[in-house]
């Protein structure tokens, strides 16, 4: 299905009409609480669930802090503050991971929603593009990428209810994420490595406060 958007993406219109940005993330808040009320029969991509293919083995949580590991090592391997930090990391993890409590739920979430993958109608209506890693997860998992893309603007997405030991493990496992990857892309010909230092930079004072925080 194809559909020509002419509004503009919702990062542009908020940065070009501040005055608008109430209502623009009122109806994004609408349209992300849609997506968020519908859920699926077990964890995994929508497409491999939906079309009968095997889940993700384990839970969420499980699969994000495994994640979360393997990003410390990456990491580690890159940069000495990683390398020196590495076991209270890992420890932190595996602490956070055993705070979080069984759930039968799994949510439909974007994935990787910021305000540069929603497009706006002539009429200022949203809809979400780059759909094809729609998944059936925690929809704390969502909210951490969320806090983080949207900023200021988050709080009109923010919702009760959310599980706070999922959103400290989701959290730390985003910033981590967000140091290994920009680190092994700098290392080879990306065409702005400073930028992805930079990125890996703030990530990873941002996970080391979430250990200060975390003792």
């Amino acid at each position: 299905m194809v559909e020509d958007l002419t509004g503009g993406s919702l990062e542009d219109a908020l940065a070009r009409e501040p005055g608008a940005a109430g209502q623009l993330m009122a109806r994004t808040a609408e349209l992300l609480a849609t997506l968020h009320s519908r859920t699926g029969p077990r964890l995994g991509k929508v497409a491999v669930v939906d079309g009968g293919g095997s889940s993700h083995p384990g839970t969420c949580a499980e699969r994000v802090a495994e994640g979360a590991l393997r990003c410390v090592a990456d990491a580690a391997r890159r940069e000495p503050r990683v390398a020196a930090a590495r076991r209270e990391l890992e420890d932190t993890v595996h602490a956070l991971a055993a705070e979080v409590r069984p759930r039968d739920r799994h949510t439909l979430v974007h994935g990787e929603l910021g305000p540069d993958h929603v497009l706006l109608t002539r009429d200022g209506q949203p809809a979400l593009i780059d759909i094809e890693g729609l998944t059936y997860c925690d929809v704390e998992q969502e909210h951490v990428f969320l806090e983080l893309r949207f900023g200021p603007h988050y709080q009109a997405l923010r919702v009760p209810g959310l599980d706070e030991a999922r959103l400290r493990l989701y959290r730390l496992s985003m910033h981590l994420g967000l140091v290994s990857g920009p680190l092994t892309l700098a290392e080879g010909d990306f065409p702005h490595p400073e930028r992805m230092r930079e990125i890996a930079e703030h990530n990873l004072r941002q996970a080391l406060s979430l250990l200060k925080s975390a003792s």
